[in-house]
């Protein structure tokens, strides 16, 4: 039997590459996007095997209201992908609240406002599937993107927990963690940069120059990523984290390194406070 999908930000980048995918398979797709005028060439091109859903994934009702198309149409809803996201690049001192805000709105609570909505629908058939479209970004953080990893990080401990919970009842939760794809992300990322006050420059001015020579050369191809999409739906165990790309690999090898490195440094301070500990130790520097 064909599964039922909902995809959220189909309308371009790697959602627009998974909702291809998702319909080439046969498979049914609730397609939603800001502007479902977007998605008009999918409905055109596959009919009835496709709707569309106006959703901004900050807002929690209009989640509901795309899962609702999803049952309204055929039934039932096995695999939720929750793609939508951006980032937004600057010092955090030079970015306002409300931008802070929206990055975490649409990264973080987007992610568990489509969830919400969907978890009932896949316990009570014993059975689903939920994608989590994060980041290598969730594992370490770059200077001048402090949202953005804020929300990260926060959907790799959602995605983790929630995993744990629901499995019993047979539904399959999955963190996907690409480091670079080629999509549009660094541009949009880029859209309100800031001039950077002078004392930003070594951090965050070093890796935007850094960054800005791989926008449009990143290592991951969104198409093979989606056909990555396809075989976790079709799998009976899911990581509930899984690193995309060997650059994503790469890059969470160093950082759990330095981790590991820092942790043994400092390991004799974070015992130091166990209640059967010596009171003061000799070794301790900081």
């Amino acid at each position: 039997m064909s599964k039922v999908w909902l995809v959220t930000g189909s309308a371009s980048g790697l959602g627009r590459n998974i909702a291809e995918a998702v319909l080439a398979s046969g498979d049914r797709l609730v397609a939603t996007a800001r502007d479902p005028g977007r998605l008009e060439a999918l409905v055109e091109k596959y009919g009835d095997q496709v709707r569309t859903a106006p959703l901004d994934v900050a807002d929690e009702a209009a989640a509901y209201a795309a899962v609702q198309v999803a049952i309204d149409a055929f039934g039932r809803l096995d695999v939720a992908v929750n793609n939508a996201g951006y980032g937004d690049f600057a010092p955090f001192e030079q970015l306002s609240s409300a931008r802070f805000k929206a990055v975490i709105d649409t990264n973080l609570y987007g992610v568990v406002n489509v969830t919400r909505a969907a978890l009932p629908i896949m316990r009570k058939q014993k059975s689903g599937c939920i994608l989590q479209i994060s980041s290598v970004g969730g594992r370490l953080g770059v200077p001048g993107n402090s949202p953005y990893h804020a929300a990260k990080w926060a959907v790799g401990g959602f995605t983790e927990s929630l995993a744990k919970e629901v499995a019993p009842f047979g539904v399959k939760v999955c963190a996907l963690e690409p480091a670079g794809m080629r999509t549009n992300w660094g541009a949009r990322a880029n859209s309100y940069r800031p001039d950077l006050l002078p004392d930003y420059e070594p951090s965050v001015g070093g890796v935007l120059k850094a960054l800005e020579s791989r926008w449009g050369h990143e290592n991951s191809d969104p198409a093979k990523v989606a056909q990555v999409v396809l075989r976790l739906a079709a799998s009976d165990c899911l990581p509930a984290h899984l690193l995309i790309g060997s650059d994503a690999v790469q890059h969470a090898g160093q950082a759990e390194a330095t981790r590991a490195a820092d942790a043994e440094r400092w390991r004799e301070v974070s015992v130091s406070t166990d209640a059967d500990a010596p009171r003061f130790m000799s070794k301790l520097q900081f």
